[in-house]
């Protein structure tokens, strides 16, 4: 029973996550104070005239920025223009991990914003965790919040010295990151070759599109307007124009893209677009489950170079996941990216290597999708109140969680509230541009290289890979 290689993202093939209107062809343009796409319109005719505040993109950080607003003060008016439906993008495809990891070491922060900025944000990110999982009980949203933690495994002599240190960095920043030694990290998930992990209670598992759907449900309960099939050709504070000729005035705009908004001509240097693939089993039955472990729904990976993460789904699954897809010139997007054979293969090889039993069981999914790195790795949140323009992003596929404090950061931005939210390091962030092609395609795809090169080394050195101090120099992290 196997599919053709490619296919819809498991969490769309889901009764309870229904899809909006079909994805549209785009192209995309931005001016010097505001952003663009063109696109072929579908009928827009529940579009407001009118908004206080009008953001574009239905994924995670366009809902919770509209959730969040709209609970504070609901006598806004917020409308949400979706070009194509609600998830579309990464918050429909994503590994459905709700982490308090972040893509840049406390150390970096610290050295701009000081030892207090980065532990503020290493507190913010554990307590947007919790506040998710509130949300969801508190709006009733059936995504299958379950907060087990993370355990990372070390399965070299390697991994094992790259975990130890992980825990004694973590334990200095108080990031709740701890060492387990083989026999307790056997407990939380039986890998193959196991010298120990580190495990970090602030993650939890999701159905990312049941969450996004729910969100969007309960933002429109709270009286906000979502328009799926909406395509916006020009964006600025006080107006922003759908592909259809119809316009919105608004006095606030949000720029909710992510990985999309590298195809805006002037943005294309802001955003590198990099492809993150997954597969998922069928559901596995109870005794396979005894074997593995995962009782407690925890996510795991292991401390490899070359990013892996995976989770129990909400039927009993193995959805798992990796990075590997190339990077494609010109910050380029296609349907057709989010299918790249060989990546499956290594991706499926992967986890029939960590769990042997799996073999005897299919794999009914694969896709893939773009997620948003900047030059630098360090998400940001933006609003300029001379403009009314908003933006955020950038969370190098660590945006489950991530998005829920940026939309509650642009809610107090936005609505001029000053807040612990406004003075995190992240707020007002600049990364510096990406290399013009064709560096940017070398150097990104030199990077996925790399990584693959450091764990080859690895495994036949035995010890800490040297092209690990290369991987740093071609990321600038």
């Amino acid at each position: 029973m196997t599919p053709a290689v490619g296919s819809l993202p498991l969490w769309w093939d889901d009764p309870t996550a229904p899809l909006g209107p079909s994805p549209t062809t785009s192209r995309y343009a931005v001016g010097q104070q505001g952003f663009s796409l063109t696109t072929a319109a579908l009928p827009t005719s529940d579009v407001p005239a009118r908004a206080d505040v009008c953001i574009v993109g239905a994924g995670y950080t366009g809902l919770w920025t509209a959730y969040y607003l709209l609970r504070a003060d609901p006598s806004l008016s917020v409308v949400v223009l979706e070009a194509a439906h609600v998830g579309f993008g990464a918050s429909g495809r994503n590994g459905g991990w709700v982490s308090a990891l972040y893509p840049v070491g406390p150390e970096a922060i610290a050295s701009s914003h000081g030892e207090s900025g980065a532990r503020s944000m290493v507190a913010a990110l554990q307590e947007t965790v919790r506040e998710l999982g509130s949300v969801c009980a508190d709006e009733r949203i059936d995504c299958g919040f379950a907060q087990g933690g993370t355990v990372v495994a070390a399965r070299s002599a390697a991994q094992a010295v790259r975990a130890r240190a992980a825990a004694q960095h973590g334990e200095y920043w108080g990031d709740g990151t701890v060492w387990l030694d083989a026999d307790a990290a056997h407990e939380r998930v039986a890998m193959t070759r196991l010298h120990g992990a580190t495990f970090n209670p602030h993650c939890a598992r999701v159905h990312p599109k049941r969450l996004v759907d729910g969100l969007a449900a309960a933002v429109r309960r709270l009286g906000g307007v979502i328009v799926e099939g909406a395509p916006v050709e020009v964006a600025f504070a006080g107006q922003v124009r759908l592909a259809s000729g119809q316009v919105v005035r608004a006095r606030h705009a949000v720029r909710a893209t992510e990985a999309w908004t590298a195809r805006f001509p002037g943005l294309r240097r802001a955003i590198a677009p990099v492809y993150s693939l997954m597969v998922a089993t069928e559901p596995l039955p109870a005794s396979v489950w005894d074997e593995i472990g995962l009782a407690r729904r925890e996510t795991f990976a292991d401390h490899r170079h070359v990013v892996i993460y995976g989770q129990r789904t909400v039927d009993d699954r193995i959805a798992f996941g990796g990075r590997g897809a190339p990077y494609h010139f010109g910050s380029r997007i296609r349907p057709e990216f989010d299918c790249e054979p060989e990546v499956f293969g290594d991706i499926i090889e992967t986890l029939h290597e960590l769990f042997p039993t799996l073999r005897e069981y299919a794999v009914t999914h694969r896709w893939g999708g773009p997620l948003g790195i900047a030059r630098d790795w360090h998400p940001r949140v933006t609003y300029h109140a001379d403009s009314g323009l908003g933006t955020a992003g950038g969370y190098v596929g660590d945006g489950v969680a991530t998005t829920n404090l940026a939309g509650r950061t642009l809610a107090d931005l936005i609505r001029g509230v000053p807040s612990p939210l406004t003075r995190l390091p992240w707020v007002g962030h600049r990364s510096p541009s990406w290399e013009p092609e064709p560096l940017r395609w070398l150097g990104v795809n030199a990077g996925l290289r790399v990584a693959e090169w450091a764990d080859v080394e690895e495994q036949m050195t035995g010890r800490p890979a040297v092209l690990g101090r290369a991987l740093s120099a071609l990321t600038a992290h």
